[in-house]
């Protein structure tokens, strides 16, 4: 069971009121999200809040907004903003991000989004909304992004690799093109089970630039990468 209040080196995450815990491919997303200037962030399905605060540390001049569909989740995210530094450059709404207002802006976008398309439904039904969507859910959260991302600006998603071809191909009808992806892999023998993609509005389209990371050196030790990714938030690093 997970704990449950996760303390960061420079932030708390209580997760209590989240179906959704603290987990590897949100802490990956928030410490590899990829930016040089970042002024305006969307935080899609913030869950804990973690991610965002991730992204207020990393990114100390970004204002960043986070949208999360569950009520009781949206709550403890606002709250654990409220007892963090990063306060008054986070905000969160409780609500799909199809309804956040057609003047905003944003430089870059990140998701840890739901993934189980067409797969069995989690038994609890938050946890179910949480981790299960359809394709439709992802076609619309390309089109939102090329709506409302400023010329140049970057959507960053972490996804199964199963999943990541597919998204791929949509994004592209969406004008949204691959620069990066990066395969996390548990051991450096085992195969990629996460992506994590770059994509950018209307650029030329390139050839993405691929990376592997690895998560463990061996059974119950973290690879050194690992360890220097997530250095600047985690105590025990």
């Amino acid at each position: 069971m997970a704990k449950s209040t996760f303390q960061f080196k420079q932030f708390n995450v209580e997760q209590a009121g989240c179906a959704m815990k603290i987990n590897t491919d949100g802490v990956l997303l928030g410490a590899m999200v990829s930016h040089d200037d970042p002024q305006e962030i969307l935080d899609i399905g913030t869950g804990t809040g973690v991610i965002a605060l991730m992204l207020a540390q990393r990114f100390p001049f970004a204002k960043i907004d986070a949208v999360e569909i569950d009520t009781q989740a949206a709550h403890q995210a606002g709250i654990n903003f409220q007892n963090s530094t990063f306060s008054n450059r986070i905000n969160v709404f409780n609500s799909s991000f199809e309804v956040i207002g057609e003047d905003s802006r944003y430089d870059l976008i990140v998701s840890n989004p739901p993934f189980y398309i067409n797969s069995l439904h989690a038994p609890n039904e938050r946890k179910k909304v949480a981790k299960h969507t359809d394709i439709h859910f992802f076609k619309s959260m390309l089109n939102f992004a090329y709506c409302r991302l400023q010329d140049g600006g970057m959507l960053q998603l972490i996804l199964p690799t199963e999943l990541s071809v597919e998204i791929k191909q949509e994004a592209l009808k969406h004008k949204l093109y691959p620069t990066q992806e990066i395969a996390i892999r548990s051991f450096e023998n085992t195969r990629a089970l996460r992506q994590i993609l770059f994509f950018q509005k209307d650029i030329p389209p390139i050839l993405p630039h691929q990376q592997n990371f690895v998560i463990y050196a061996d059974k119950g030790i973290y690879s050194d990468e690992y360890r220097q990714l997530l250095k600047p938030f985690f105590l025990a690093f």
